[in-house]
């Protein structure tokens, strides 16, 4: 018997295969991306079903390098409410604001934007909501998060972007950006309040201005249940594919993996909190603290950044070199001749920073030279997968922050790395979650970045990968989590008693079972 209202044959088709159909026909990536919105609203469980199945194609539409694009044009794209909007307006009743949202008591995971620094697209204002959407969605596919356990929040505390100011289809509020004391009081009074309105949530910070980055995580980490992705997610997951790099490099070479050398281009907020994460790789080989800064050189749109630099920012002070003191260093090819790094880490956002002589530099001063362009979108990233190969005959260790194709090079065909932080905060946040941890620690990150580095499968090893295959990523974030749990009962910050009890091989198949997937019901979390 037909559905009523359905067409009579409708159920004997497969509406998936349709739904793919229909967004495969779409040639326009920003339309893809209107249309499985669209989607979602229409069938979540479809939704996220096509997700699961297709995870290499649906992706880059949900996230970068798409929704940068999303994200620049949401305000012309807007077509229904989607997430929490917390306006500068809303301060002295910010808690009655979140208190609208439903199912407070069930929310879990909060991913939270000001819209400051959208990945390299700079102040966005309310126009940064679809990254906390975009973010959510992968905590969903990649760690089975239950979708109405998720919230995604923009803060919406003005821009300083005229031309978002001067449009009239803008969605924000018409204002230029606080001063540091009112965005203190805000940003105070936000998370007291997130507190009591969500009793079990964590929240992930993403995508402030650099300076806020790095002084909120600070302000609230060890009193919150708060995680900044752009600065631990980030560097956790480039520490996992450097590990694995590395140890390739050094396969390569013959030198110990204690001597390699790291120079960074960019020192933002993800530059510089990848370059603390990587400290851990030293200390894991036997450094001091001390000797591991000591590998560790970073460059900004100045030059090499040196302790002597007049007006240097704050978080540029950790890094800054005490043992130069030549000229100032201003040429990127110049500093590797330097520094003679065995890796070159890229997250400037500048296209085509790392031009032919400097890759044919990196080339030339190691047999197997590390090269991580990692600013996103693609558009933005510092050198491209085909020229890395080409450049480098091929030999190259090659990761990116976003997705690039295979390259055939002559009658070799290599396989890219993407430094996708969806293998670590999805499962970071299921781990948290799931051990009840009342806040994150630096050795929870790094324990999910050594969980990813090893998960690798023989087949990944043999075809020299640093990183696993994505449509593994559940396997992955159960593995990422698990380690997560054992380092948050070690430091005793759990408050799951209940998982202490458990052999890991049992734990990692509660993490499993945990899991959401459509048309099932959901598991407690």
């Amino acid at each position: 018997m037909a559905i009523p209202r359905f067409p009579p044959y409708f159920a004997t088709s497969d509406h998936r295969e349709r739904c793919l159909e229909q967004l495969r026909s779409k040639s326009a990536p920003l339309e893809k991306y209107i249309y499985l919105n669209g989607l979602k609203e229409r069938d979540p469980n479809l939704f996220y079903d096509l997700l699961l199945q297709n995870m290499k194609e649906i992706i880059p539409l949900l996230y970068t390098p798409t929704v940068g694009e999303a994200c620049v044009n949401y305000s012309h794209i807007w077509r229904r409410p989607e997430g929490l909007y917390v306006s500068i307006e809303d301060k002295g009743r910010i808690r009655d604001v979140l208190s609208t949202w439903p199912n407070t008591i069930d929310s879990r995971i909060a991913v939270v934007t000001d819209g400051s620094r959208i990945l390299g697209l700079g102040d966005l204002g309310a126009n940064g909501l679809p990254i906390s959407i975009g973010k959510l969605d992968l905590y969903i596919a990649g760690a089975g998060i239950k979708p109405s356990s998720t919230v995604p929040i923009c803060l919406d505390l003005g821009t300083n972007t005229q031309r978002y100011l001067d449009d009239p289809l803008y969605i924000g509020i018409r204002r230029r950006r606080p001063d540091p004391e009112e965005m203190d009081e805000f940003m105070d009074e936000f998370i007291e309040a997130m507190k009591d309105v969500f009793p079990s949530l964590m929240v992930q910070f993403e995508d402030f201005s650099t300076d806020n980055a790095f002084k909120y995580l600070d302000r609230y980490r060890y009193k919150y249940r708060v995680f900044n992705d752009d600065i631990q997610g980030t560097g956790s997951v480039i520490l996992s594919g450097f590990i694995n790099a590395a140890n390739l490099s050094s396969a390569a070479s013959g030198k110990p993996l204690a001597d390699h050398r790291i120079l960074f281009f960019g020192a933002g907020s993800a530059g510089i909190g990848v370059a603390k994460q990587l400290l851990s790789f030293f200390t894991m080989q036997g450094l001091s603290p001390e000797e591991a800064r000591a590998r560790i050189w970073t460059v900004d749109s100045k030059g090499l950044i040196t302790a002597d630099r007049k007006g240097l920012q704050e978080h540029k002070k950790f890094f800054a070199r005490t043992d130069y003191e030549g000229p100032a260093l201003t040429n990127l090819v110049d500093i590797i001749n330097y520094v003679k790094p065995t890796a070159l880490l890229g997250l400037s956002t500048l296209k085509n920073a790392f031009s032919e002589m400097v890759v044919k530099v990196m080339a030339a001063i190691n047999e197997r030279p590390i090269i991580f362009p990692l600013s996103n979108p693609v558009h933005l990233s510092e050198v491209d997968y085909q020229d890395a190969i080409e450049w480098t005959n091929g030999k190259v260790i090659f990761a990116s922050g976003s997705p690039y194709f295979s390259v055939t090079y002559k009658d070799v065909t290599y396989e890219p790395g993407q430094g996708n932080n969806m293998y670590i905060f999805p499962g970071l946040g299921l781990g948290a979650i799931l051990s009840k941890a009342r806040h994150v620690s630096d050795a929870m990150v790094e324990q999910a970045s050594i969980a990813l580095a090893s998960s690798l499968t023989d087949e990944e090893k043999a075809a020299q990968l640093v990183y696993p295959r994505l449509n593994r990523i559940r396997d992955i974030s159960a593995r990422v989590a698990s380690a997560v749990i054992r380092q948050a009962q070690k430091e005793g910050l759990d408050a799951n008693n209940y998982l202490r009890t458990l052999p890991d091989d049992v734990l990692l198949s509660l993490i499993h079972d945990k899991m959401w997937r459509p048309h099932e019901a959901a598991p407690r979390l």
